[in-house]
C-alpha cells in the first residue's frame, strides 16, 4: 500500500546556480558547489526550520539541545566472557561514560546457545557471550541499573535479551518503571545489509509489536526499537540512502503497532534511530536535519500523530567504522574526531565514537579511553554546546539539507511504489541499491578518486608495531560448562512447562514476552526461547516467499 501522502511533495526541492565542471559531487550523488550565496537557500526557509524543539525539528529535538546538558555518551562494548565485559564497563563509567552500549556475539544474536555446534569458533569474538540469567547478571553486576542508561544491539532475539535486562534489574528492587535505554530491535534491517535474522518477517514483525505493547506496560521508558541505518551504511549505502531506507522501514513498524491496535502516540514516542557519521562532515549534518524534518512530516500528515514527541526522530549516532583503517590506524583518531564533530553539528542525543584500533580487533582498554576522551572534548573543550544548531541559515548547509532531503524522499517513493519496505526487501530493492553505491565507492578508492588517507595516499613502507586485544578460545568451553551446570541444576520441569507456554502463546495470537520472561526467569536459555519459536514461526532463507 503506498503512503496516502506522497513524500516526494514534503520535500520542496531548492533551485541551484548552474555548477561548474569541476563541482564534487557529494556522498549521495548530488554535485557540491564551489560557492554557495544566499540564492541557492531553499524557499520558504523558515517554515523549514521553524524553532528548535518545534516541528518540523530541523534544528533540534529539544529547545536547548547542548546548552543545558551534553549529548549522551556511549561507548560500545562487549567481548569474551560477562566478567570481562564487566570489568571494562566499570572501567567506561569510571572515565566518565554516561551510558553503556552492549556488544553481543554472533551466536547470541542469532539466538544460539555457545555450545551448540553452529555457535564453534564464535563465541566471545565480536561481543560479549550471553546463553542465560546468570550471564546477564555476571554482566551488569556492581552496575546501577537505575542509574544508567543501557543500550543493546541486539535485534532478533532483542526481546529475550531486554527481558533477562528487566529480571536482573527486579532482584536487584529496581523496577521496570526505573529502567532506561534502547533495545536495537530492527529486524527489516537485517534483511537488507546485515544478516542476522531467524525468523521470517512476517512474525519478526509481530515480535516487535508485542515488544512495543509490553514494554509500554512494563517498562515505559525503554526505547523499544532503534530503528537502524547505520548497517546500511556500513554496507555501502549513501547518506540518502540510508535515511531514505531507514525511514522507510520506520513506517513499517508503525504499521504494524497499528495493525496490531496500538494508537500511534501510545508507541510513536519511544521509537529512536540510529544512523552513522562518516567524514563527509557538511552533508552528514544536512543528513540529521533532513531526516528529522521527513519523519516529522510523516509522523504528522500520514499517521495523524498529535503527540509533539511522536513526530521527534530521536536518534544515536556512532562514528563510520567503516571508514576506518588498519593502515596508520592513529590516523583514525582524527577520522573519528571529525566525524563525531558531525554527529553533534547534527544534533544527535547519544553518540559513541570508535576506537582508533577496531579496523584491526577490538578495542583495548587504552583505546576505548581515547575514544571517550574525543566526546569529552568536544563537550567541554570546544564552544559547541553554547547554541543551538549553529548551522542553521548557512548557505551551503540549507541547500545540501534540502537536496538530502529531496533524495531520500524520491528513494522512499520508490520503495512504496513496491507497496511497502518489507515488499521492496522481497523485491531486493533496497539491497541493490546499496550494493550499487558500495561498488561505486570500491571503484572509486581502487583508482585513487577517492583519497583515503594512510590507504591509497601518504603511506608509509613500514607500519609501526600494535599488539591488539585477543580473546582467549578457551571462553567457549568454558560457557560450554556454565551451560552444563545450569542444566543440571535449574528445575527441568518448570523449564519445560514455561517453554510450552511460550509455545502456546507463539502459536495464537497472545503476547509473547509475557511467558517467555517466565521461561527465562526459570533459567531457560537464549537458545531454547529462540528454538521454540524457531519451531512455531520457522526461519527465514533469502530464498523464501514472504
Amino acid at each position: 500500500m503506498r503512503c496516502a501522502v506522497s513524500l516526494t511533495h514534503l520535500a520542496v526541492r531548492a533551485s541551484y546556480h548552474p555548477v561548474m565542471s569541476d563541482a564534487r559531487s557529494s556522498e549521495s550523488g548530488f554535485p557540491i558547489q564551489s560557492v554557495y550565496t544566499a540564492a541557492d537557500l531553499p524557499a520558504e526557509l523558515d517554515a523549514r526550520l521553524g524553532e528548535p524543539g518545534e516541528f518540523p525539528y530541523t534544528r533540534g529535538v529539544y529547545p536547548t539541545m547542548y546548552t543545558s546538558r551534553p549529548w549522551t555518551m556511549r561507548q560500545y562494548a562487549g567481548f569474551g566472557t560477562a566478567t570481562e565485559s564487566n570489568a571494562r564497563y566499570h572501567q567506561l563509567l569510571r572515565a566518565g561514560t554516561m551510558g553503556l552500549s552492549v556488544a553481543f556475539d554472533l551466536p547470541t544474536q542469532m539466538g544460539y546457545d555457545s555450545d551448540d555446534p553452529i555457535a564453534h569458533g564464535e563465541v566471545g569474538k565480536v561481543g560479549v557471550a550471553i546463553d542465560s540469567i546468570e550471564d546477564m547478571r555476571t554482566l551488569f553486576g556492581g552496575i546501577p541499573l537505575d542509574k544508567v542508561s543501557t543500550s543493546m544491539t541486539i535485534n532478533a532475539p532483542g526481546s529475550v535479551l531486554l527481558l533477562l535486562y528487566q529480571l536482573v534489574a527486579e532482584e536487584n528492587g529496581v523496577p521496570g518503571a526505573a529502567l532506561n535505554g534502547t533495545i536495537q530491535n530492527d529486524i527489516l534491517k537485517e534483511y537488507i545489509a546485515r544478516g542476522t535474522y531467524i525468523f521470517p518477517p512476517k512474525p519478526s514483525l509481530r515480535l516487535v509489536a508485542d515488544t512495543f505493547a509490553y514494554c509500554r506496560a512494563e517498562v515505559p521508558k525503554w526505547n523499544t526499537i532503534s530503528i537502524s541505518g547505520y548497517h546500511m551504511a556500513e554496507a555501502g549505502a549513501s547518506p540518502a540512502q540510508e535515511v531514505a531506507f531507514t525511514l522507510a522501514n520506520g513506517v513499517e513498524y508503525v504499521r504494524a503497532a497499528l495493525a496490531a491496535g496500538l494508537a500511534v502516540d501510545d508507541f510513536a514516542p519511544r521509537l529512536s534511530f540510529f544512523f552513522v557519521a562518516r567524514t563527509t562532515l557538511l552533508e552528514e549534518v544536512a543528513k540529521f536535519r533532513a531526516a528529522r524534518r521527513i519523519w516529522a512530516r510523516l509522523m504528522r500528515d500520514e499517521f495523524g500523530a498529535k503527540n509533539p514527541k511522536s513526530m521527534m526522530l530521536r536518534f544515536h549516532t556512532q562514528t563510520a567504522g567503516v571508514q576506518l583503517t588498519a593502515q596508520q590506524p592513529e590516523v583514525n583518531l582524527v577520522r573519528v574526531a571529525v566525524q563525531g564533530l558531525g554527529a553533534v553539528l547534527g544534533g544527535t542525543q547519544s553518540l559513541h565514537t570508535n576506537s582508533f584500533d577496531e579496523a584491526i580487533a577490538l578495542p583495548t582498554e587504552k583505546a576505548a579511553r581515547l575514544a571517550l576522551r574525543t566526546q569529552q572534548v568536544l563537550a567541554y573543550e570546544t564552544d559547541l554546546t553554547a547554541t543551538v544548531d549553529p548551522f542553521a541559515g548557512s548557505y551551503v548547509v540549507e541547500a545540501m539539507t534540502a537536496e538530502v532531503e529531496a533524495a531520500a524522499t524520491e528513494l522512499m517513493d520508490r520503495v512504496f511504489d513496491h507497496g511497502s519496505a518489507v515488499d521492496a526487501i522481497e523485491a531486493g530493492f533496497q539491497k541493490r541499491e546499496i550494493e550499487q553505491s558500495a561498488y561505486r565507492i570500491a571503484q572509486e578508492i581502487d583508482s585513487g578518486e577517492r583519497v583515503v588517507v594512510g590507504l591509497n595516499r601518504f603511506q608509509i613502507d613500514e607500519e609501526e608495531p600494535y599488539e591488539p586485544l585477543r580473546v582467549d578460545p578457551a571462553i567457549e568451553a568454558a560457557q560450554g560448562e556454565r551451560l552444563a551446570r545450569l542444566r543440571a541444576e535449574r528445575d527441568s520441569g518448570a523449564v519445560e512447562r514455561a517453554l510450552t507456554e511460550l509455545r502456546a502463546a507463539a502459536e495464537g495470537d497472545a503476547n509473547v514476552l509475557y511467558p517467555m520472561k517466565e521461561a527465562l526467569r526459570a533459567r531457560a536459555t537464549v537458545g531454547e526461547v529462540c528454538g521454540t519459536l524457531r519451531e512455531v514461526w520457522g526461519i527465514y532463507r533469502p530464498s523464501d516467499r514472504f
